[in-house]
Formats: C-alpha cells, structure tokens, sequence
C-alpha cells in the first residue's frame, strides 16, 4: 500500500473540482486530484457540452425546415450518427483542458481510482492512501432513476448513455419535464424523432409559470406531445416497442425511453461515515462556508446539495479557495447566481420569481414586464416571442425572470447587478448597441422609470416652472 501525504486531496475532476486543484497547485499547495470515472465530469461527458451540442444540431435542422424571410423551407436531410459525431467531436475539442496530462504537468498528482475515507484525516484510492490537511469534495451527481414498476425489464436511456445512440429514435418516450427533458424533447423532434413527454406534476414546473408558458407553447407548436399530471405507474415492452402506463390508466408508446426525473448526489462510494461528514439524500451538508461536520472537509457542486449547475460548482470553488489557501473567511450565496434552460425559446433566470419575491417583498414589490414584440432587433430576426419580468423592491432589483431568444445571454447583465446590489437606474443609464437583444434589458430598467417621469403630476409642474423661468 502506497501512502501520500498532501495539503489537498480533491475528489472528483468535474469543473468544480479542476478548478479548486488548478488554482490551488498554481498558487503553491501541494494537491492530489482522484477520479474514479471521466476527467471533466459529468458537465463536458454527458451534460452541458453533449447536450448544447446536440440542440445545436436540431436548431441547423429546423432553421432549413421552417425557412423564412423569402427563403423556402425544406425538409432536411439528417444523419442522427453525424449529430452524434458533431457532439462527440466538440466533446473531444474541449477534453485535453480537462485532462489528466495537463494536469500533471501543472503539478498535481491525479489518482484515476474511486475514493473512499478511511479516516477522518485519510482516503484511500486503489492501492494508495491519501492523508490530507483539507479535503474537497466534488463528486457531482448521476441521474436519479425511480423504481418505476417494472423500468426493469425494459431498455432505457439516461443522460449518461443517450448520446452513445447511434441510429435515431422513432418515438421518444421522455418522463421528466425538467429543463433536461425538454431541452432533449425539442433536439430530438427537430431531428426528426416523433417525442412525447410525460411529466407526473407540471412541465417546467420550477419555473414562474408564464415564463414556462412561452417555452411550453413554442415546443407543443414543433409538434412535441408533452403529457402533465401524469405519473408513471407501469412500464413494459421492450426494445423499440415500450409502453409507458400512467396512473390515470392514459398509456404511451415509443421506441426509446428516456428517463429525465432529476439527479442525485454521488456520495454512495465516499464512506462519508468514517470521516464523520453528515449527509442527506440530497447530498453532504455543509454551511455558507461550504464545510462539512468534519472542518477539514468541504464539499461543492452538486454533491453540496444546493443548485446543480457547472457554474455553481465553479463559483463554489473560487469560494473555498480563499479560506483553504488563505484561512480567510469566505461564504458562498445563491441570490445572485442564474440559471438557463437552452430550449427555444430560452428561459432564464437570476433571484427571486415574481411568487417568492411576492412572499418577500408583499407590497413594497413592484413587477415591471417588457414583451420581445417590442425590440427592433427581435422583430427583424423574426424571434418576438417572448418577454422580460423584473422584480423590483425600493429601487433594487431582487429577481429577473427572461423567456425568449438568447434569455440565456441576457440574464447575465442582471446577475452582475444583483450580485453588486446595483440599483436599477446602473441599467437604465446603459447605452447598448442598437438593434440588439441586450436593448429588452435597458427597455425593461426603464419601464420601471417611465410612470415616474410621464405620470407624475409633480414632473409636469416642475417642467412647466422652469419652461417660464429660462431665457
């Protein structure tokens, strides 16, 4: 048995924990990096970058199907395996900065075994023990497969094996309408797959429900069957010919299943017990400063319990760097940390929806709305669905919520405001290119400015006073 002893150990090389090893090993700690599975994680393998990929492949398809501004649309030729082979190549351009090589040669000793504690002080991994002044825990999270009756005895597919599929779904069968669900709904009905999603409560149901709406009504339009309330009680067949039973006694048939129902934490391999880490079932329990019960360890990302998002484990990173390199103190927030669903129309968001901030605020909120209809650029480019909503308290925003083309770039101006407790004139006052999408932003900021300005009786009176006084 081999023996190391380091400053840190850093369990899983998803992009939380490459972050925290880079930074930390550049910066002159000593670090061993330990992965049991792929270098990249979950994110660059079989979430973020296969999946934008594949909408990427879809949209191609049905911008030559939908034609428009005096093109003629025609049906596409697809080949489902080059899609595939455009996702795997882009897997592939982005994996040397994830690589265990690279990260050798920054100086870190990278272990490619699953880890366990042994110790409170100790894992091991393989054959080598790993005795460490702090540990970080960035396991990520896998999907979460219900024990749906009978799911079984039939094939399916997860995230994690969907885009190993070489030959193209006739019918895809999708329980979960989460963001996942129906990001892979609309690429695969783009690319020609027939696609019905079954969802046990309400489509996008963590999203504000208006916004949801826009997207909803845009993939029902394509042609995606998207089935609510309806929880899978039965599943049977086999493959190319499964049958999904709900509990209302509706049954659907495909040729594929895809299971979309959530994720869950990886800590089954981690032994946590024997470090006397605490844990739910939604991942390690940690405080603001991302520590675990045991101080020397401290957990990121998914596996933290908290948003499940690549950026958050990357923020979480830059967070704990501070306090494990520098022993200062560091405490991580969610307020100002958005999120995006890449469906199209996109759907995006940054603090409170408009029912939390309501629940907040009550009275001091004030909702200001902004429709894409009304955007020079969204009318010339044909993309005027959708619309901005921002929850304002005293000046301050406290919540956006973007439904429409590219909301998944725009939400960022508004992450930068929250994040800085900027007041919403900071926006207002900008000047953006014009036309841009970026101007629904400022239009929005101003909306919240124009009944105070063009209402008041108090402007007019002054306006008028001044008229007479100036020579």
């Amino acid at each position: 048995m081999k023996r190391i002893k380091t400053d840190l150990c850093v369990i899983g090389a998803g992009s939380g924990g490459l972050s925290v090893a880079a930074g930390a090993v550049q910066m002159g700690a000593s670090v061993v990096l330990i992965e049991g599975h792929k270098m990249g994680g979950d994110c660059l393998n079989f979430g973020c970058v296969p999946s934008k990929s594949l909408i990427a492949a879809g949209k191609a398809a049905h911008a030559t199907r939908k034609g428009g501004f005096g093109i003629a649309g025609v049906e596409p030729e697809i080949d489902y395996a080059a899609a595939m082979d455009h996702v795997h190549s882009v897997i592939d351009t982005i994996a040397p900065l994830d690589s265990q090589e690279r990260f050798e040669a920054l100086g870190c000793t990278v272990i490619r075994e699953f880890a366990r504690f042994i110790s409170a002080t100790e894992v091991q991994a393989g054959d080598t023990v790993i005795q460490a002044r702090r540990f970080v825990l960035a396991t990520g999270s896998s999907p979460l497969v219900p024990p749906v009756p009978g799911l079984d005895t039939v094939p399916y597919e997860t995230n994690e094996t969907l885009f190993d599929l070489r030959e193209k779904p006739e019918h895809l069968l999708i329980i979960g309408g989460g963001p996942i669900g129906m990001e892979m709904a609309q690429a695969h009905r783009r690319l020609g797959c027939k696609v019905t999603v079954i969802e046990g409560l309400k489509a996008l149901g963590k999203d504000d429900p208006e916004m949801a709406a826009v997207v909803l009504d845009n993939l029902r339009t394509e042609g995606v069957e998207i089935a609510e309330e309806a929880m899978a009680s039965q599943i049977r067949g086999a493959a190319g010919a499964i049958e999904v039973e709900v509990q209302d006694g509706r049954v659907f048939r495909g040729s594929h299943l895809l299971m979309a129902v959530g994720r869950k934490p990886n800590i089954d391999k981690l032994d946590l017990d024997k470090a006397g880490v605490a844990y739910t079932r939604a991942g390690i329990t940690v405080g603001a400063d991302l520590r675990s019960s045991n101080r020397r360890v401290y957990a990121i990302g998914d596996v933290a319990g908290g948003l499940q998002f690549t950026h958050v484990a990357g923020y979480h990173a830059g967070v704990i760097i501070r306090s494990i390199l520098f022993g200062l103190p560091s405490r991580a927030s969610d307020h100002h940390i958005p999120w995006a669903t890449y469906t199209d129309p996109e759907l995006a968001q940054v603090g409170l929806s408009e029912a939390l901030a309501k629940e907040a605020h009550g009275d001091r909120l004030e909702v200001i709305r902004f429709e894409y209809a009304h955007n020079d650029r969204a009318l010339t480019s044909g993309k005027t669905a959708g619309l901005i909503k921002l929850m304002v308290v005293k000046g301050r925003p406290v919540g956006v919520s973007i439904a429409g083309a590219d909301a998944g770039e725009l939400i960022s101006l508004w992450a930068l405001v929250l994040a800085n407790k900027m007041k919403i004139g900071a926006v207002a006052a900008m000047v953006s290119p014009y036309p841009t999408l970026m101007e629904v932003n400022k239009r929005a900021a101003g909306a919240y400015f124009s009944p105070r300005l063009f209402d008041s009786p108090m402007v007019k009176r002054v306006v008028r006073l001044v008229q007479k006084i100036l020579p």
